[in-house]
């Protein structure tokens, strides 16, 4: 989720921890639909663990209908319910609780929730090239002098 911090301060703690479950009934739902075999909450934060790239995607794009809708469901507010989401592909090792570890988790992690906006879905390098071929997405590499790997946006092809 992104909005967090504005949000409890503008409307309290208690209200934005109600978004942040909110938002989970909604995310969860999609994540098992797109086969997740793994998912795991920790306050704002959803990881799942996918078996393919593909499926991540997809899963991803349909989280944000989703969550947009949802959030278009309720009064207006200054601060909806968004999304950031950052996707890696590769080893994944389950160690200790969190059971998702490693280098693409860590730059999965960093883009979802350093770097992309709301409503937005970044992609790392690995994940690009298992996925580059899809015609039904637009990717665009994208740059930041402080980051440390290269990385892309994905958005559904408007077609």
């Amino acid at each position: 989720m992104t909005g967090f911090t504005a949000s409890a301060i503008k409307f309290g703690e208690l209200e934005s921890l109600l978004r942040i479950v909110d938002a989970q009934k909604v995310c969860i739902p999609v994540l098992k639909d797109f086969g997740a075999e793994l998912v795991r909450c920790f306050a704002d934060d959803v990881v799942a663990i996918f078996e393919s790239p593909e499926a991540a995607i997809d899963a991803a794009f349909e989280t944000h209908r989703r969550v947009e809708n949802f959030s278009n469901s309720r009064l207006a507010s200054d601060h909806p319910t968004q999304c950031c989401i950052g996707i890696g592909y590769g080893d994944v090792f389950a160690i200790g609780p969190n059971l998702a570890q490693g280098d693409e988790m860590n730059r999965a992690s960093k883009l979802g929730e350093d770097i992309a906006r709301a409503n937005e879905t970044l992609l790392t390098e690995r994940t690009f090239e298992a996925v580059k071929t899809r015609t039904d997405i637009v990717f665009e590499p994208q740059s930041q002098d402080d980051q440390l790997f290269t990385y892309y946006s994905a958005s559904p092809n408007a077609r």
